[in-house]
């Protein structure tokens, strides 16, 4: 089984979500974003690391698509039609209605508003979307003789999915963007019990615990409200999926109960597209609403109307939906520079903003001057209200410390040569170059290793290991192996010389690094050690873990006490077998 991940976007950052693994011979991408922050060559991912000579379809088994955001699927018409990859593209069927919409919506944004350069056409959309094939929820779907995938509900927003990829005996999954906690409109995420090799998951909001749901609208609705009594406008900058139907069936509801006589506008053009998709995509939505749906639709708003361009300046109070979310350009960030100078005014933002975009700078702290660009400034004088109303699954189920240990540097030193690829060993074993210089390559692999505890009437949490020993009140209690491994050598070796054995350690260390080549064994003269493993010369003419005396009698053998932890079983039994196989005889 091999697996390897190559991250394009996403890692260390939001935005530009973009993932190639190669899971038994097969490469797959994991979504083709864009990042909202950028307009040079940062938009989208690097596709060379990919292919350094552009053949793409040799490069890739195929791409999934998680669901329609542009940061997940913003840059697949520039990847199919512009790069020329020609293979399959797998999304379920509301990802396929609705990816286009917002494609072609971003595209008249960016360059029929705003004048940027082209960088896909509204054919090339059209294209691209011929090579998609749909899938439903919980369909294996065999993308050939050996991969196989399948999706399972992700909440989120309507359609989106974590994907399940079998190839071999190596399974992962990769989530995408999801959701633990049902909302007005979706269900919560659902998959079933597997036994993977790999998991590839979100971190939006993995550091932190939000309010409830319930305390977020309350808030929510009393700022909205507090505004439009005083004569205010709210403008709402929201995706025109997802989070804007959440929030219109919410306010929609308010209005019924309380008979507030203010208009609610959505921005015309895509809203009204996405919400006929909702109307007929009921049956991706929470239960509450498909229960409902023979009586009533949720996304027939009885108090929001269209709204238009010549209404920006109109008096009296209103709330106004406005795409796209953060204020990075488009119909949002015209409203925003008629409407920000008023301090009866709001502005609340409902989600996460991409560093870079207006949303960002208003949450960051409220500025008095936005700089639009070297001729436009923005006085900003409105109120500034964020709510945390973003889709993504937080940390609850997640201890504090479990938390903090996961964000611990746990630095690896791995020594290479100065041309080499890392993991190279200083000397090749077969043609040692001496005019190589050695060099040290530091990585920091953080790993999140944490226990799954269930308490009677409390909810699964995930916790540290020295987090459970204090719970239940035990020590820790370490479980070492020894093994005393017979080595060849050579008969002139004299065993009971310290200055013999000595040398054949220092050998036995050049030796094994060459064997176990991306191994950092280190020698620290008397013993070598590899993050568990320790390994000595032992000179006893009887120990108690020999297991064997004579298979080296036709040879002079040398014997190593090594001992290790259960934790590295696995890398104890390649040390192990390659000491087994060593001859020191030959130097």
């Amino acid at each position: 089984m091999a697996i390897e991940c190559l991250v394009l976007g996403a890692g260390q950052e939001v935005g530009k979500s973009c993932v190639v693994v190669t899971i038994n011979g097969k490469r797959i991408m994991f979504d083709c974003g864009m990042h909202m922050g950028y307009l040079d060559h940062r938009r989208y991912p690097d596709f060379s690391r990919i292919s350094k000579l552009g053949d793409f379809d040799n490069a890739l088994t195929c791409i999934i698509i998680t669901h329609f955001h542009l940061d997940h699927v913003g840059a697949l018409p520039y990847f199919t039609e512009v790069c020329g990859f020609h293979g399959p593209v797998y999304m379920t069927y509301p990802t396929k209605a609705l990816a286009p919409l917002m494609l072609e919506d971003y595209r008249k944004v960016m360059v029929d508003r705003r004048g940027e350069e082209e960088q896909f056409t509204s054919d090339h959309i059209a294209e691209c979307m011929k090579k998609v094939v749909a899938v439903d929820l919980r369909q294996t779907v065999h993308v050939d003789e050996d991969l196989q995938i399948r999706a399972y509900y992700a909440g989120h927003v309507i359609g989106a999915a974590m994907f399940y990829v079998k190839v071999g005996d190596a399974e992962m999954v990769y989530t995408g963007d999801y959701n633990m906690t049902p909302d007005r409109h979706l269900g919560a995420a659902q998959i079933d019990r597997l036994r993977l090799d790999l998991v590839i998951t979100e971190s939006t909001y993995a550091t932190t615990i939000r309010d409830s749901r319930y305390s977020r609208e309350r808030e929510f609705l009393k700022a909205v409200h507090k505004c439009v009594s005083n004569g205010g406008k709210v403008l709402i900058p929201t995706f025109a999926l997802g989070r804007a139907q959440e929030l219109c069936i919410l306010l929609d509801d308010y209005w019924e109960r309380t008979n507030l006589k203010v208009p609610i506008y959505f921005s015309a053009g895509l809203t009204i597209q996405a919400n006929m998709y909702y109307k007929m995509l009921i049956s991706w939505t929470s239960q509450k609403i498909k229960d409902s749906y023979s009586t009533h639709n949720a996304f027939d708003f009885k108090h929001v109307h269209n709204f238009e361009r010549s209404m920006i300046n109109d008096p009296g109070p209103c709330v106004l939906f406005a795409t796209p979310g953060m204020i990075s350009g488009g119909f949002s960030l015209e409203v925003f520079k008629r409407w920000a100078p008023s301090e009866k005014n709001l502005v609340t933002l409902p989600g996460y903003c991409v560093a870079g975009t207006i949303g960002h700078k208003l949450m960051s702290g409220k500025p008095t001057k936005i700089d639009l660009d070297q001729d436009t400034q923005i006085d900003v004088r409105c109120q500034v209200h964020q709510l945390a109303f973003s889709p993504h699954t937080d940390s609850k189920g997640a201890s504090d410390i479990f938390i903090k240990r996961c964000q611990n540097p746990n630095f690896k030193f791995q020594k290479c040569s100065s041309s080499g690829a890392p993991g190279t060993s200083i000397q090749s074993c077969q043609n040692p170059d001496r005019s190589l210089t050695p060099r040290l390559q530091v990585k920091d692999e953080r790993v999140a290793e944490g226990i799954l505890v269930l308490e009677k009437s409390e909810r699964a949490k995930v916790v540290h290991q020295e987090e459970l020993l204090h719970r239940v009140g035990e020590k820790r209690h370490h479980i070492r192996f020894a093994y005393c491994c017979p080595v060849r050598v050579s008969d002139s070796t004299d065993i009971s010389s310290k200055s013999d054995r000595d040398s054949c350690l220092q050998l036995l260390h050049s030796k094994l690094s060459c064997e176990l080549s991306g191994g950092n064994i280190q020698n620290f003269g008397e013993n070598l050690q590899m993050d568990s493993f320790h390994i000595s010369v032992c000179p006893k003419d009887y120990c108690p873990y020999r297991i064997h005396e004579t298979s080296h009698s036709e040879t002079l053998a040398m014997y190593f006490c090594c001992f290790w932890e259960a934790i590295d079983e696995k890398l104890a039994w390649r040390i192990l077998s390659a000491m087994e196989n060593l001859d020191l005889r030959e130097i």
